[in-house]
């Protein structure tokens, strides 16, 4: 348990080392449409469901959604891309800017934003529409702003990240965003970028630009490498063929291999292996999960026999290339299994012993290759192979896991880790994104949660003092970093507490609770109050997911302790407007903002002292409690709730928050 433990801390470590590091994405960008509807009947015309429209989600997908994934896992994100000028593209747009990823894309008139449109009835998928034209290229305009967004885009992280050489992550899925004049471009510049990750459907484009990190899925690299045999010379930069497929991110079909019975059989490649040890798992679709290496693959050149009749569905371009002697077809848009080799052949193995003519094809120092139901087999400069396991999910699950799998695996390997390390991560990032139906995305917190760390500032005690906070902070704001201030004397913890500190670390990215000492709260509420000593206040405030870091102060106000945090956002609970908070003024001119969150009706420190009296003393009627008359009634007399059927306009503590309370842009992040 131990050593589990002491894994956990080191992988968490890692996450916590790649936040805020520089990434740029360029690459096919699209949006994901998921409608929701229900369905009790078939339709006259045809034998086909009868669908009632309940719910429509909109998403970020390819390229975008790696982007977002690269944000929400604590990168600084920048999309570089084509988007046409629709309303498919405003979507887009909105989607990258509630995710925090700085939006460069370039519109381009006349050219429609690619999308795909799900159908889904009872979380089952129904059909998928696409729509955008594949074919309609960039012109030569186009391609200039493309080209000088780039540019610009790579500067400006680079000044963003005080002169830190940024990371490259490029989608290409063939829908138009990359022509020849880009890759070229990224191929000239390619010192520019310390750490480049490729995902691609035609590998073969782009050996010239050397990445770091290539993650095909198993049918890329095998139609890869079948072509690859089929030349005759050694020129290992392979053109882009016109007929390939442009569907977004790879979909593998695994069955039986189309073709007339008695089709003789072709001899695999020198060193493909022919069976594995375990059959191939087909139920569901998977993501990357840990795992343990897979077994040992038979001696080369194994017969599997001659392919038998074809039941599965022959796909379009399916007569571009064939490998079928151990078992496989490959063809121009996947690859399927013969019946009867078919529950014989491990793609894991197959991956693994063809992991370094992949590195030499694509002229990458690592290459994963993902295996959707199977895991994923990952291989480095050593010759040593690493493989995982993944966790059956619906389809519909599983969109966009790829796209975290990416975003983390970059992150990691731009922060140095050990590919091993970079490899799990990768795989753990992927896994906790598919437990509900939509485009995957995986957050930081989720990531450190998974590892059983605290979160967002793991390493850190929760309770500090005012000087230790001061160096917590200055670290935070420079990876750049939302602060969140609040105070108060938090007596009684109650939901309404817990609702109001949600709230509040929703509006940035770190929050800092400051709490009243026991004297202080003494001087505000009377010899009575504290009910709970400063120790037991802390300790439950600690205990709370949504708190970051709690610090104890001794004054009646808390102005020395905003002055030392210099919080991007103050939040004070309360109905009124934020310029009615005494700290506003110095919060502003600190360059924050304040924000004033409502109550949650009947949920208050003093009413529940007030009950907990009465009961204690049925007899002897309860005064209320009454404001300190040497206060304005307009000014809050101090951080904590006055009950809300007696004094709805007074202003107190941060105890409470309305549900209308609404996040505002972050402070501090680029737009």
């Amino acid at each position: 348990m131990a050593g589990a433990a002491a894994e956990e801390r080191r992988l968490a470590t890692v996450v916590e080392s790649w936040l805020g590091r520089p990434v740029l994405v360029i690459g096919d960008a699209m949006l994901d449409e998921w409608r929701f509807a229900e369905s009790d009947r078939l339709c006259r015309e045809a034998p086909a469901p009868v669908l009632t429209l309940r719910r429509r989600i909109s998403a970020a997908g390819g390229a975008a959604n790696t982007a977002v994934n690269v944000a929400a896992l604590g990168g600084r994100a920048v999309l570089v891309a084509p988007v046409g000028a629709d309303v498919a593209g405003d979507e887009l747009h909105d989607c990258l800017d509630r995710a925090g990823v700085w939006d460069r894309t370039v519109a381009q008139p006349g050219r429609h934003t690619p999308v795909k449109r799900r159908m889904l009835a009872g979380n089952q998928i129904l059909l998928r529409e696409d729509s955008g034209d594949p074919d309609d290229a960039l012109d030569t305009d186009g391609v200039q702003r493309l080209l000088t967004a780039l540019e610009c885009a790579t500067e400006e992280l680079r000044a963003a990240a005080g002169g830190e050489t940024p990371t490259l992550v490029v989608c290409d899925y063939g829908l138009g965003a990359l022509p020849a004049p880009v890759r070229a471009w990224l191929v000239a510049a390619r010192d520019r970028y310390a750490t480049i990750a490729l995902d691609a459907h035609d590998l073969a484009d782009w050996r010239g630009l050397a990445p770091t990190v290539v993650t095909p899925s198993f049918a890329e690299a095998t139609r890869l490498l079948a072509r690859a045999a089929s030349r005759t010379d050694s020129h290992l930069h392979l053109d882009h063929p016109a007929a390939d497929p442009t569907d977004g991110p790879s979909e593998l079909s695994v069955g039986t291999a189309p073709g007339a019975a008695g089709s003789p059989a072709v001899s695999a490649p020198a060193g493909m292996p022919g069976a594995g040890a375990r059959g191939a798992e087909v139920p569901g679709a998977g993501v990357p999960g840990a795992g343990v290496p897979g077994a040992a693959p038979t001696p080369a050149g194994t017969s599997l026999g001659p392919p038998t009749g074809g039941t599965g569905e022959p796909t379009p371009g399916e007569d571009r290339v064939a490998m079928t002697g151990d078992g496989l077809s490959v063809t121009g848009t996947g690859v399927t299994v013969s019946a009867l080799a078919g529950e014989g052949v491990d793609r894991a193995v197959l991956a693994e012993a063809r992991l370094a003519e992949l590195r030499a094809h694509t002229g990458a120092d690592v290459v994963a290759v993902t295996l959707d139901t199977e895991g994923a087999v990952v291989g480095g400069a050593d010759g040593a192979s690493r493989r995982s396991h993944s966790t059956p999910v619906p389809a519909s699950h599983a969109v966009g896991a790829g796209d975290a799998y990416l975003a983390a695996m970059t992150l990691a390997l731009a922060a140095a880790a050990p590919l091993p390390t970079a490899a799990q991560l990768a795989q753990l990032a992927a896994t906790i994104t598919v437990s509900d139906t939509g485009t995957c995305v995986c957050r930081r917190e989720d990531l450190l949660h998974a590892l059983g760390a605290r979160g967002d500032d793991a390493g850190h005690p929760v309770l500090v003092a005012p000087d230790e906070l001061a160096a917590i902070v200055e670290t935070q704001r420079g990876a750049g970093r939302a602060v969140v201030f609040t105070n108060g004397c938090f007596d009684v913890l109650h939901p309404g507490h817990v609702r109001y500190l949600e709230q509040a670390r929703a509006l940035g990215d770190l929050l800092v609770v400051a709490v009243n000492s026991d004297g202080s709260v003494r001087r505000l509420k009377g010899p009575d109050r504290p009910v709970n000593p400063v120790e037991d206040r802390v300790a439950l405030l600690a205990a709370l997911g949504c708190v970051d870091h709690v610090v104890i102060f001794e004054e009646d106000s808390p102005a020395g302790l905003i002055e030392v945090v210099r919080p991007d956002v103050y939040v004070k609970g309360g109905d009124y407007p934020p310029e009615m908070v005494p700290e506003a003024p110095l919060v502003r001119r600190l360059g924050g903002q304040v924000r004033t969150l409502g109550y949650v009706p009947d949920r208050s420190t003093s009413a529940i002292i007030d009950r907990i009296r009465a009961h204690g003393h049925p007899a002897t009627p309860v005064e209320p409690e009454q404001v300190d008359a040497r206060r304005p009634a307009a000014v809050p007399v101090e951080p904590e709730q006055v009950d809300a059927r007696r004094h709805a306009a007074t202003p107190g503590e941060p105890e409470q928050v309305d549900a209308r309370g609404s996040r505002a842009s972050t402070p501090g992040r680029p737009a």
